[in-house]
């Protein structure tokens, strides 16, 4: 066997104050009077694996529950996996444990480490599989029905590649639609900086240019009286330039030379140069200015065009040049998007193309899967006294053609009881009884490929009985050679079927316990007996219960 619980240890749950068992390998039976507690075991290996806690877990008085599931997974390859991905790698066992204080606090832990319920959840699935007396209202549902029909097809990485395409495409999808619903909005915006923009680029704005040309409309603007100033500047140098020269040459006759007045020469002789350059420096700039109507009309036109486009944008006149970038860089980002949304419009292609081919791999391996499935329930039905019902496994396509992580088509289960009629759901044909017999013989078939080493059977077999309920107990102890199994059953004819015996028995008045036992021998001999026949044992009672356990 890959794995299985080798022990499950209980205090201070519900009315079990203390509770150890060792379980071993094949068919384990547990019965018990109604009432004595049978099923706290599997609640409480519930609680291990993830479960929510009630608020009557805890024993009355008692400060806290403590739970501890231990399993062999030395040859479990898929939960050594899954404990090695986070570090909680044990040598062969994995201990599973659940507190749960009076304050409502609850903890979990995997190998000492704690442990969300999401992660006890996970891998309680890789160990144990536990099956309710009420199995069969689930199997009514069609998620139900698709997972069963999927493990029974060990399509699982199938399954994961047609979920993770389509939840890829849904994805996709949704940028797409988001990014195309833009669309419109986004052809207005473009129209309109292509306008600006085009605008802009006949005006052609240059960086630092409305300084240069304020100061061209300033000069141009103001020329006649710069020349005329410059002139009359001119005029004034010239007349005072003949007096300065007559002081120099004043300063330099003979008679004025010594050391007292050569410095009055150099100043003097320096003030001439001056205004020599002055005069020249005047006449230049004069020359430079011209009278120019045109220009200073092209000047006003340009500053005029600078002044009101900035005011249509918003922005000042010298940073229209900036503003142009911007758009532009806008324009191009608004084609990226056209392109972005082409890419997708391609990578939706890709990942529906994907989809549908694992789709497809996925549909081919159920419909194999669904009529050898619906064989060997039929042959198991007939087993179980319905010889006469028809059971099929239909692959309903869905309607819409979309990538859907369920694959391809819905799943549903078909039955008909009566000869002749036509199969319809389990939920519109079966009774109650005849949905416990289906659900049971699905569970048995589909353990032929089930990964969970443990399953457990929690009065499965209710309202079956005689020979029915003795072949129930041949399939559950043919499904113990390859898988351990586990069985709460009130039926003598399964408990005789069980490798190991379990006796749940209740104690005391005021505090009520329950207590667990090792059936062999007499003592299992008697509990078969009183299965059987009630309180009162008999010697036929107790020779029926010998026989029936001699013949298993």
């Amino acid at each position: 066997m890959p794995s299985m619980l080798i022990n499950l240890s209980i205090q201070d749950y519900a009315v079990v104050d203390q509770l150890e068992v060792e379980l071993a390998a094949g068919m384990t039976c547990i019965t018990g009077e109604t009432g004595a507690g049978k099923s706290i075991m599997l609640d409480a290996l519930g609680l291990c694996i993830g479960d929510r806690a009630t608020s009557g877990a805890i024993r009355p008085g008692a400060p806290r529950t403590d739970i501890a599931a231990c399993f062999d997974v030395s040859q479990n390859t898929r939960a050594q996996v899954w404990l090695s991905e986070r570090d909680l790698e044990a040598a062969g066992d994995c201990i599973l444990r659940r507190t749960i204080t009076a304050e409502g606090r609850s903890r979990a832990y995997i190998n000492g480490s704690p442990a969300t319920l999401s992660d006890c959840a996970d891998l309680g699935q890789l160990l144990v599989d536990i099956h309710s007396q009420h199995a069969h209202q689930s199997l009514l549902r069609r998620p139900v029905q698709r997972s069963l029909l999927d493990t029974y097809a060990c399509a699982e990485t199938l399954i994961g590649e047609v979920s993770e395409t389509a939840q890829r495409w849904r994805v996709l999808q949704e940028e797409y639609c988001r990014l195309a619903g833009q669309t419109e909005k986004s052809d207005a915006r473009r129209a309109l900086l292509t306008y600006q923009i085009e605008e802009l680029k006949i005006l052609n704005p240059q960086p630092g240019e409305l300084g240069a040309l304020e100061a061209r409309h300033k000069l141009l603007s103001n020329a006649a009286y710069i020349i005329d100033s410059a002139n009359d500047i001119a005029a004034v140098c010239e007349a005072q330039r003949d007096q300065l020269a007559r002081l120099v040459q004043l300063a330099n006759d003979d008679r004025m030379t010594g050391s007292a007045t050569d410095n009055l020469r150099e100043l003097l002789q320096s003030a001439l140069i001056q205004l020599d350059e002055a005069q020249a420096e005047t006449a230049r700039f004069a020359a430079s200015v011209e009278l120019d109507p045109e220009g200073l009309r092209a000047a006003e036109d340009r500053l005029s065009a600078l002044h009101d486009l900035a005011r249509k944008h918003r922005v000042q006149p010298d940073a229209l040049h900036e503003l142009l970038a911007t758009l532009q860089a806008e324009l191009e980002s608004l084609a990226g998007g056209t392109e972005q949304l082409a890419s997708l419009e391609e990578a939706l292609g890709d990942t529906a193309l994907a989809w549908h081919t694992h789709a497809k791999a996925l549909s081919e391996r159920r419909r194999e899967a669904a009529v050898l499935l619906a064989q060997r329930v039929m042959e198991t039905l007939t087993d179980l006294a319905m010889n006469k019902c028809v059971f099929e496994i239909a692959l309903i396509p869905f309607k819409d053609d979309n990538p859907d992580p369920r694959g391809a088509e819905d799943i549903e289960f078909l039955i008909a009881t009566n000869p002749g009629a036509t199969p319809g759901p389990l939920n519109k044909v079966a009774s109650g009884g005849e949905l416990s017999r289906i659900s049971l013989a699905l569970q048995v078939v589909a353990a032929d490929t089930a990964t969970s080493p443990t399953m457990v059977f929690d009065e499965v077999d209710v309202g079956i009985g005689g020979g029915v309920a003795e072949v129930v107990g041949d399939l559950l102890r043919t499904l113990g050679q390859r898988s351990q199994v586990l069985v709460v059953t009130h039926q003598p004819q399964v408990a005789a079927k069980g490798h190991q015996h379990l006796l749940v028995t209740k104690t005391g008045e005021d505090a009520v316990h329950s207590k667990l036992t090792l059936l062999a021998g007499e003592s299992r001999i008697e509990e078969v007996g009183r299965m059987l026949g009630g309180a009162k044992l008999t010697d036929s009672t107790l020779a029926h219960a010998r026989e029936m356990l001699e013949s298993s």
